[in-house]
Formats: C-alpha cells, structure tokens, sequence
C-alpha cells in the first residue's frame, strides 16, 4: 500500500472543461478498483472559497478498494505534502508545487505549442514552461492519445520511452429521453420539424466554428447548428460571421452548459458535428455516441483514433464536406442506424474503468521501481 497525492483542483472549478471532466471521472473510476492504496485528493488554496464543492468518494463498505482524503496544497504553506505521498500524479500538465519522490504528469494536449493563432502569446509562454518543468520532473507522462504522444516527442522532446498512452473514457448516461420528450427538447432548440446540428465546446479558433458556419448555407434551411460552450480566444470572429452572413436565424449559441444539460442535447440534436483543427483526445465525440447520436469530425489530429469507424470524417477546411457529411448522418438512415450501432460499441470499448485500470496499472509499476 501507498499514498498517492492527485492534482484535484480542476474538479471545483464552477465551469469545469475537458481537464476536470478527466480529473473527476478518473478518481471516481479508481474508487470502483481493488486497491489498498489512499489517495489524497490535493486542492490548491485558491478553489478554498468552494471547498464545500470538493469532490471526494465515500468509503466502500468492509473498507474494500482505496481510500480518499482532502489536502490544501499551496506553495509553501503545506510543505508537508512530499512526506505524505509517494507519489503524485499531475492531471493538467503542469508540475506539483514541490518535488515529490515520484511524478507523473497527464498531457492532454499541446495544441499553444503547434498553433500561433489557438491563444495568446503569452498563454503559449506560461504553458510552454509548465509543460516542459512537468515532463522534465516526471517518470512517465501519460497521454490520451498517439497523436498527442508524437507531438511531446517532435515538439518538447519527451522520450518515446517515457510516455504511455492511456486512452480518455466515457460515462453512459444513467437514463435516456423517450422519443417525444426528444422531439420536444428539439423543436425548442431548432424549430419545429427542423434537424439540429450540435457542436460542443469552447467557442474558440481551433474549434473551427467557422468554417462549420460556411457549411450552413450548403444544407436545406431546415437544418440549425447550436452551440454549447463558453467563449473563449477567438470568439469575437464567430460573433461577426454570424451577423454578417445573416445566420443569425439558423444558430442558436447557448452560452456554457451544465453537464446534465448537455445530456438532454446530445439526445436532442440530429448529429454531432466535431470539427475541430487540433484536439487531444476529444471526449464529446464518445459522449455523443454513448447517447446514441452520430458523429462528424474533423479526419485531424487525435479524432480518427477517438471515433474509430464509427464516426465519418471530413477534411475540416472545407465547408463543403462538413454539409455532405451531416446530410449523410442524418438523412441516410441504413448508414446513421449503423453508425448509432457503432458508436455504442465504441463508447462501450472505452470506459473510465478501462481509463483507471491502466492508470493504476503505471502507479504500481512506477512505485515499485
């Protein structure tokens, strides 16, 4: 038995993204497994004010698996923290704030280092120097994926030795919609009798909305595209390009959705449309197919390995493919039945159970070294 300390803190964050939707559904995976470690689920001072928001599973009954606790970690108030854990494991990129006897780092993605226009310079500097204070320190660094595992050796020069991938999972939903409440939860997003086209995530440049924009005009009026996300680096052009093509009536932007929210869409919308230009893993294309909804992405970076042949894929610069593609999901119905049918199977293929067993797998080889 050992004392593992895990970055935490992204779990209480009150719009919580792909980072802390990672974080939360990788400890809650792990409480399922038979283990006798504990793990201390370290918060940093600066999420203190939701401390009654901190995420930390119950004891098992007969006190089988692992246990939980809740540290404040801050630099250099609990110094303490290397004497408690053994090891630590970063689960944002980014080095603890003291050295441990033992690290490990997830990466989910490196998209400020590969590219210029996905955010600030200066976001590309404080990252580029935590990745690289991350890895550096780290036994081993995880990566969802193999796209993102090349790019930590071509762009920062990690390794190949040193990384393992370890694949991002999917929660199923716990109870689905029946067929009219779906139909009334879509007449309310795109209008009576129309289909609807769901894009979720950061409304940002390397999201491509753009060009998912300029493949509206291409598809029968009867076809909306709603977005779920914040805004983020790049948004004003999203805005602009809405108002000036006039599209104003077939885009509905929903702003940041809660996580049950976002159920209710995927069961709502006609398909997913995914058609982002650099993506680590990519988890709202396994959340789709967990609720049954067909997929469209991007044929780039780490999306063809999420999806597998469930999803269909379109070159994401050109509009014109995306509309040929989610005609296709939505309108041919052997080939949407089969990818439905596919897409089951793969979210099934890929749980956080799976996620956690792997996970667990490197602490213990990493703790016996």
């Amino acid at each position: 038995m050992a004392t593992i300390g895990l970055d935490a803190t992204y779990l209480a964050d009150p719009q919580p993204t792909g980072t802390g939707e990672y974080a939360r559904q990788l400890i809650k995976a792990l409480a399922t497994l038979e283990t006798e470690h504990h793990f201390l689920l370290c918060y940093r001072l600066s999420r203190f004010r939701r401390r009654r928001e901190f995420f930390c599973p119950p004891p098992r009954p007969a006190g089988r698996g692992p246990s939980f606790s809740v540290r404040f970690y801050q630099e250099p108030f609990t110094f303490w923290l290397p004497w408690q854990a053994k090891l630590f494991h970063s689960l944002a990129q980014r080095p603890p704030a003291f050295r441990f006897a033992k690290e490990i780092v997830t990466v989910n993605d490196i998209f400020p280092l590969t590219g210029q226009s996905y955010s600030t310079p200066q976001f590309q500097r404080r990252f580029a120097d935590l990745l690289r204070a991350a890895v550096a320190r780290a036994t081993y660094v995880i990566s969802p994926s193999l796209y993102t595992a090349d790019r930590l050796v071509n762009h920062v020069g990690v390794p190949r030795g040193r990384i393992r991938v370890i694949q991002d999972g999917v929660e199923f939903p716990i109870s689905l919609l029946p067929p009219e409440a779906r139909r009334r939860q879509r007449e309310q997003c795109a209008g009576p009798g129309n289909e609807m086209i769901l894009m979720v995530g950061v409304l940002e440049n390397r999201k491509n909305v753009v060009n998912a924009l300029r493949a509206l005009p291409s598809l029968p009026a009867r076809y909306r595209l709603v977005l779920a996300g914040k805004d983020g680096y790049g948004h004003e052009a999203i805005y602009d390009f809405i108002r000036q093509e006039g599209l104003a009536s077939r885009v509905l932007v929903l702003g940041y959705v809660t996580k049950e929210h976002l159920s209710v869409l995927y069961q709502a919308a006609s398909v997913l449309l995914f058609p982002s230009l650099e993506e680590g893993f990519g988890i709202p294309m396994l959340e789709a197919m967990a609720h049954g909804l067909p997929v469209v992405a991007a044929g780039a970076s780490s999306l063809p390995e999420v999806g597998g042949e469930a999803a269909l894929y379109v070159d994401p610069h050109d509009p014109a493919d995306m509309a040929a593609k989610v005609r296709q999901a939505t309108e041919d119905t052997a080939r949407r039945a089969q990818m439905i049918e596919k897409g089951l199977a793969r979210a099934r293929h890929l749980s956080w159970r799976r996620t956690a067993e792997a996970t667990l797998a490197l602490y213990d080889e990493v703790l016996a070294q």
